[in-house]
């Protein structure tokens, strides 16, 4: 996972370097050009960050429901309140998670 992380910084830093790249020694036309690349650039970052915040979501809520699952497991009589504490924190952990979507969109 590590090696993963590493390897897509380095292709975003790389994309990066290209683009700033393309801008020396051009034309205006290019450099035009490389200003449109750029806004697109950074609305594909809006997307990867609204997708992170996706992920984190997603995991938050599975380690929420995990929790819930192995507290009910070890004391069955309070499943009741554990459960409505449960469906609280994943709709807590929801609403952050859009609302980092939604800032992710919005940035782009």
């Amino acid at each position: 996972m590590k090696s993963m992380m590493k390897n897509a910084a380095l292709a975003t830093g790389a994309l990066a370097l290209c683009g700033v790249a393309m801008t020396f020694g051009q034309d205006s036309e290019a450099v035009q050009v490389a200003a449109a690349s750029k806004e697109g650039f950074g609305k594909g970052l809006g997307a990867v960050g609204a997708g992170l915040a996706v992920l984190g979501g997603g995991v938050g809520i599975g380690l929420v429901g995990k929790g819930a699952v192995e507290g009910i497991a070890r004391q069955p009589e309070a499943a009741g309140p554990i459960g409505t504490n449960m469906i609280l924190a994943a709709a807590l952990i929801e609403g952050a998670t859009l609302f980092a979507v939604v800032v992710g969109f919005l940035a782009s």
